[in-house]
This record gives structure tokens, sequence and C-alpha cells, in this order.
């Protein structure tokens, strides 16, 4: 393993497409960035590369790789798949196809709702929810009232939760 003692500072580099040696790895990289738009301000993102190309290479795939990067950060947390496991092939093609079914019916709740100004995943996931599985929804909230029961108890209330078929 060769040490190297001359690192820089990755924020240092001036040039894109500079090679690189980062610590803790015995081999050199190619290092370039893209700039983001995040909340109305530019984002810095460092892009690395095993093999050598040119900067505008790197920038290009880089760009490419964090469009993918926002799919899925937004598919996992917005539609809770995070909590999904995907340690088999069979997990992911599972993972896959709940991540469809979650962007379709948040989508189809988007255009039924008619709400042409803003996209919000988290607001349509919600609404999809509400309309399309309301039995859920309520089982929801009686578990989360359920939670509730020994905090009320201490406080002097009773909530008493009772099933009724009509």
């Amino acid at each position: 393993m060769i040490i190297r003692k001359d690192y820089i500072k990755v924020s240092e580099v001036k040039k894109r497409g500079q090679q690189v040696y980062l610590k803790g790895l015995n081999f050199p990289v190619w290092l370039s960035w893209v700039w983001l738009k995040r909340n109305g301000k530019r984002i810095q993102r460092f892009v690395i590369s095993t093999k050598p190309m040119k900067g505008k290479t790197i920038t290009r795939w880089g760009k490419r790789r964090w469009q993918i990067e926002g799919f899925f950060k937004t598919s996992k947390h917005q539609f809770s798949l995070h909590r999904f496991g995907q340690k088999t092939l069979l997990g992911v093609y599972r993972w896959l196809i709940l991540s469809l079914i979650s962007f379709l019916l948040a989508y189809w709740v988007y255009l039924y709702l008619g709400y042409q100004d803003s996209l919000d995943w988290s607001d349509n996931a919600k609404f999809a929810l509400i309309l399309l599985f309301p039995h859920l929804l309520l089982l929801s909230l009686l578990k989360q009232l359920e939670l509730l029961i020994p905090w009320l108890h201490e406080r002097g209330f009773e909530l008493c939760l009772m099933r009724c078929k009509i």
C-alpha cells in the first residue's frame, strides 16, 4: 500500500478532471464537480472517476447521476420506501414495483385534484392515503390514539375505543 503525504483538500482543486489521491485510497481518482440548484441556492457536489477522463465528461456523468440519485431519494423518503428491505434480487424487484405503484397513485391523485401550481410528492402521498385507502388512514389514527392512552391516564382522562358494526 502506497501512503501519500501530499494530500490536498478537495475544495482546493482548481481544475476539473485533475488527478488526486483521496485519504484512505491507495489509487488515484479524477475529480470534477457539478452545481445543483436547491431552494434557490447553488450547491457544489463533487464527482470522482476511477478512470482517467476529461473534466467535462466526469461533470456530464455526474449531473446524470445526481438526477438519478434525486429520484431515488424522493421515492425512498417521500413514500417511506427507505424502510423496505433491498438486500436480495427479489427485494429489489419488490422495491421497484412498490415505487412504481406509489408514484402512480400519488400522481393520479395530483391529476384528480387538479393542482397545477406545484407538485409536492409528500402531500400527494397523504392525499392518496385519504382518498384511496380511508380504512388505512383510520387504522393509523386509531394506533396513534392507543399510544396516547397512557399519557391521557396520567392527566386524569379516560379514552375508550370500541368497534361497532352497523
